[in-house]
Parts: structure tokens; sequence; C-alpha cells
């Protein structure tokens, strides 16, 4: 039986890729659920636990290094390996920079405790088992980690900083049979904007992209499952994003224009 741990699993894209591999692989799959809304992930392990699958809820802040470490340890306790650590968690900010106070910028580092740290402190904790099942890591940064976003530049930096750290450690754990696979999702139909952080650091309550044409939960987690089980390297989502990485490299310009183009009109730079 696989152990799969699930950071950010109480709702979005977490919560839908648990239900998916539940349903999926039934009672060969554990999935250890990890977010700080414990209500919320017994709703979601009581969903995975009805397809035949088996769930553990753990509440996790990933911003705090004692309880990522935690949470690798109650998932060995309880199942004895780690398969596959996934990790979602995040957070969204929408803020452009001349906007944000000095007495303000708090939140730029905790965005990047949440973002990039939590991250990085839940593979470390998991490593040692990983290894031991030659397993997979999985990393869901985003577009704006390739490709610089205005009014997203504390967004932007911490995926960057994903980017660049699940980059190298890909590199570092090619011949021990540890996957890495990084996922770059656009704008997907969850609430993750509106949860954010505004100028001031508080929910920004509303989102500052054109979400038109959202991809859906149900896709990118399907996405992410599917590049996970291939061990593939980046799972970039969408022809758009392909295009802007490539477009950054031959035409940078451009690029900006159409990050800017993907802004409401009332959060544009002014």
């Amino acid at each position: 039986m696989k152990t799969i741990v699930i950071t950010g699993a109480s709702d979005g894209i977490g919560a839908e890729m648990a239900r998916q591999l539940a349903a999926s692989l039934k009672s060969e799959v554990a999935l250890v659920l990890a977010a700080r809304n414990e209500e919320a992930l017994a709703a979601v392990a009581a969903q995975c636990e009805a397809a035949g699958a088996q769930a553990l809820v753990v509440r996790t802040d990933v911003a705090e290094e004692v309880q990522c470490r935690a949470l690798a340890a109650a998932a060995v306790a309880r199942f004895g390996r780690i398969d596959a650590l996934i990790n979602n968690a995040g957070m969204s900010a929408q803020a452009l920079f001349s906007d944000v106070r000095a007495e303000d910028l708090g939140w730029y580092e905790q965005l990047m405790r949440v973002n990039h740290w939590g991250s990085v402190w839940c593979t470390h904790a998991a490593l040692p088992h990983l290894k031991a099942t030659r397993g997979h890591i999985v990393a869901v940064s985003s577009l704006a980690g390739l490709v610089g976003v205005p009014g997203r530049t504390a967004y932007s930096a911490t995926k960057f900083a994903m980017t660049g750290f699940f980059e190298a450690l890909r590199a570092e754990l090619k011949g021990v049979g540890v996957s890495v696979t990084t996922a770059y999702p656009g704008v997907v139909a969850t609430q993750i904007r509106y949860r954010g952080y505004n100028a001031a650091g508080r929910p920004a309550g509303s989102s500052g992209l054109k979400e038109d044409d959202a991809m859906s939960v149900e896709e990118c987690a399907r996405l992410i499952i599917d590049g996970m089980n291939r061990r593939e390297r980046e799972v970039v989502m969408t022809a758009r994003g392909k295009l802007g990485r490539l477009l950054k490299i031959l035409a940078p310009g451009l690029v900006e224009k159409m990050a800017l183009a993907a802004l409401k009109d009332e959060v544009k730079p002014h």
C-alpha cells in the first residue's frame, strides 16, 4: 500500500487530488492529509475513506518547521512509510509593491514561510523515507514561478524560490530513484486569490486576475497526478504558460505585456 502525504489538503487542488487518488487507488493507498483547518480535513478524509482509501488527518501549519517534521513523523508512525509527498499548501497575494507600507512588509516574509519554507521543511523531513521507497516529490508552484507577474511580486518571489529549490533538488536526487515533479498551474477556479494578502496584509476578498478561462480544480488535480505518476520533471498546464516561458527568452517585453493584460483594469499599475 502506498502512503501519500498532501499538504494544503483541506480544499481546492489538494482536496481534489486526495479524492482522485482515493478513487483510483482505493484500498491500495493511505492518504495523510495536512492543513490548518482540521474540520475541513476531516470532511475530505471521510470522502476518501468512502472511496476505499485509508486516511489520516494531521493538523499542520507548514509555516512552522516543527509541525512539518511532526507531519512526516505521524505518517511514518501510522503507515510505516512515505511513497509520495505533494507540497501543495500555499497562499496567494495581490498588491503593487509601491502600495505596500514599510510597516506591512512582514507579510512578504510570512508568505515565503508558507509557500517556500513549508515545502523545504516538509521535504527535508520526508526525504529519508522517500529515498527508502524510491518515491515521488511534487511541488505545486505556479506560472508566477516561471514569469514574474505584476501586482504579485511577493507571490512570484515565493514561487520562483520553489522553482529553483526543486530544480536543484531534482538533480541531487537523480541517482537515488526519487523523482521531483514541479507543477505550474495558471489561473485555477479556487478561492486562493480571494483569501490571499492585499497590500496591508489582510485577506484580499477578491481576485486581481481575469478568471473567465480559469481551469477547473478537477482538471488541474488530474494533470498533477498524471505528471507524478509519469515522473515528469515539469507540468506546465496551459498553452499560454508554455508560450510565455518560451517568449521570456525570445521576447521578454512581449511577456510583460501579456502579464499586464492578465490583470483586471482596477489593479493595474497607475
